[in-house]
């Protein structure tokens, strides 16, 4: 099967994942700054949120540009499985903005993140097994110590909302740090290509 159908698929998704989350902003009642004051969690787990999105719409451009073949049925209830845990951010996100990054709100966004990046490597592993060993694609993700690295700062990050807010949405932020920068191996591989 073809991948520009499945990546024009998941570009809309994502689309409207984004539009979904900032039309659940409230708009405040006053009109002077201070009125901001009390959105301000709720703008953070946006911007947080905005940017996952964004790292995952970059990663999954890059990752379908070095695919050479097409992709199997496989690949595509894999892509389904990552939209859907993408899908649940505009509700994780709205819950722990509006509940000021209370403890199971701030887990439970966390869990979404490391069941979202649990399934964007069941779609690497599912597209790796169709292009094979030698492929492109293999050679671009190598060893996957940042997503292996993600998942385990999600683990830890979760329970330890229960102990401090501050220290899973640090987590959360190192993570989409480590991802900020799209994924240059592909990169790199296509222009060795």
């Amino acid at each position: 099967m073809n991948k520009n159908r499945m990546e024009a698929f998941s570009d809309g998704v994502l689309a409207i994942i984004i539009t979904i989350m900032v039309l659940e902003m409230k708009v405040p009642h006053g009109t002077d700054l201070s009125a901001l004051r009390p959105l301000l969690p709720v703008l953070m787990s946006y911007v947080l949120s905005f940017i996952y999105i964004g790292i995952y719409w970059s990663n999954h451009h890059h990752l379908l540009h070095a695919v050479r073949g097409g992709v199997s049925g496989g690949a595509l209830w894999a892509n389904l499985h990552l939209m859907f845990w993408l899908s649940l951010l505009p509700f994780v996100t709205g819950w722990m903005g509006e509940n000021r990054f209370a403890p199971l709100p701030s887990a439970l966004y966390g869990a979404v993140l490391l069941l979202a990046s649990i399934a964007y490597t069941i779609l690497v592993r599912t597209l790796l097994r169709r292009e094979g060993r030698g492929s492109l694609l293999a050679q671009a993700i190598g060893s996957d110590a940042k997503g292996l690295a993600s998942i385990v700062l999600y683990l830890a990050a979760i329970p330890l909302a229960f102990v401090g807010y501050g220290i899973s949405q640090m987590l959360y932020a190192v993570v989409a740090l480590i991802w900020l920068v799209p994924d240059r191996r592909i990169e790199r591989q296509m222009e060795e290509e």
